[in-house]
């Protein structure tokens, strides 16, 4: 399983204005951003208990924008303004203090959660002067340094006691949400589970979208019909599928129903940023991760002479391996050995065009090769045709499965079917057709 604890971002795009004012985006490394923040907001002078609790909410008020994707749920391509009225005052180009830039540098990796909650805290302030607010006060905050309070101690005074700093978080470069495809029926992954982790709170206040009771990361006809209802109250087109605009409305909604970026949220705890599946495939992990990408480096393998063909099991090996290098070198990715989530991308779209330009004298086996989607119930179409007439064969040796009509429509009969073969050969009992389960139908159907 993968927990997708905040990542610290490298680099952080701001806004030089209102959310809607036309200027220009900068991209800039966050701790300078935050050194920048910290310059405009702050004195140098202040106790350094003072200074560091500021620093403190600053990086958190930040990271809670990126990692909640706050502007670019609404349409937007940066990640927090440079207005202290929306954000927090940065100005390009200025000059910043010594003494904060080496706070910054010490702490811009840690940052504030509360409770038991994952994300970094959405710690409001103000100046306690001009401005007050429910959040922390700066020169209330200069005032308990000079008390001898601490910067945690300063922190539990305005956020509460049940606040405490995230230490160390991983570094690394901030990735999009969206996973860079239309997500929609058979697809898996962490990405169907999320939108199904969403839509299942979301629908607390809104009861009118279905109910999603698999847990298995696969898109089916539940999660369909939950993003069909989405969309219809949402004022987007009813199409089931989520594209980017329904990605990020759907992740918009969820913010703020869970209230993620707000003083009294509601919040994310470890559970609800657990996901099946890990972002990286190595030597020894197992599952239906390693199968799926073992079927279609077989299947690319076939045809593709720079591919060794090895023999392949459930476990990641070194054969796995070695035809994980080979298909990376081809593909110009890094050769690594390690099957990551952009090797995948790659892959899906390589096994594809093998579908689409298959050679005349293999158009009899590419018949035979899985629809690169899970075949799940209510689903329809000719892979649904195909996957029926292996079926079929099947059915006329073996009086024991239920039947099928070989209609294109994944009904209730090929259900009932898939389940018995399911059950005779040990596989899940779920009605889903994966690529093990087809290539076991295939195998059947030729005795």
């Amino acid at each position: 399983m993968a927990v997708r604890y905040p990542v610290v971002p490298n680099t952080i795009t701001v806004h030089l204005g209102a959310p809607n004012e036309s200027v220009k985006n900068i991209t800039v490394p966050f701790t300078d951003y935050i050194a920048n923040v910290a310059s405009n907001e702050l004195y140098p002078t202040w106790p350094r208990a003072a200074l560091v609790a500021n620093i403190y909410a600053i990086i958190s008020f930040a990271l809670n924008r990126v990692y909640n994707e706050w502007y670019r749920s609404r349409g937007y391509n940066f990640d927090i303004t440079s207005v202290p009225a929306y954000d927090q005052k940065y100005t390009e180009g200025r000059s910043t203090y010594e003494n904060i830039n080496d706070i910054v540098e010490e702490i811009f990796n840690n940052y504030v959660v509360k409770g038991n909650q994952i994300q970094p805290y959405f710690t409001r302030y103000c100046d306690g002067r001009t401005t007050t607010c429910d959040g922390l006060s700066q020169w209330g905050s200069v005032s308990l340094a000079n008390q001898g309070q601490s910067a945690l101690q300063i922190l539990k005074k305005y956020y509460g006691n049940d606040i405490s700093i995230k230490y160390n978080a991983p570094v690394g470069d901030a990735k999009e949400g969206f996973p860079g495809y239309d997500v929609g029926l058979g697809n898996a992954g962490n990405p169907v589970l999320l939108i199904q982790r969403d839509l299942r709170r979301i629908r607390k206040n809104y009861p009118a979208i279905p109910d999603i009771t698999t847990t298995l990361g696969i898109y089916d006809l539940e999660t369909e019909n939950a993003v069909k209802k989405f969309q219809e109250i949402f004022g987007l087109p009813v199409t089931g599928i989520v594209d980017k605009g329904t990605w990020y409305k759907i992740k918009y909604v969820y913010t703020s129903v869970k209230k993620l970026s707000d003083l009294y949220s509601e919040g994310l705890t470890e559970d609800e940023i657990t996901f099946l599946y890990t972002d990286e495939l190595n030597y020894g992990d197992t599952g239906i991760e390693v199968q799926y990408v073992h079927y279609f480096l077989d299947a690319l393998a076939f045809l593709d002479k720079d591919i060794p063909r090895l023999p392949l099991n459930s476990i990641y090996n070194n054969n796995t391996i070695t035809m994980v290098k080979a298909f990376q070198e081809k593909y110009k990715l890094p050769v690594t050995g390690v099957f990551a989530y952009s090797d995948w991308l790659v892959l899906q779209k390589a096994y594809n065009n093998i579908l689409k330009s298959f050679p005349a004298e293999y158009q009899d086996y590419v018949n035979e090769l899985y629809p690169d989607y899970f075949l799940t119930y209510g689903m329809s179409g000719a892979d649904v045709r195909r996957f029926q007439k292996f079926l079929l064969k099947i059915c006329k040796f073996d009086k024991s499965i239920p039947g099928v009509r070989v209609n294109g429509i994944f009904d209730d009969l090929t259900l009932k079917s898939v389940q018995k073969i399911q059950d005779d050969y040990g596989f899940d009992i779920n009605g889903i057709v994966g690529p093990l389960l087809w290539r076991k139908v295939v195998e059947l159907s030729k005795r």
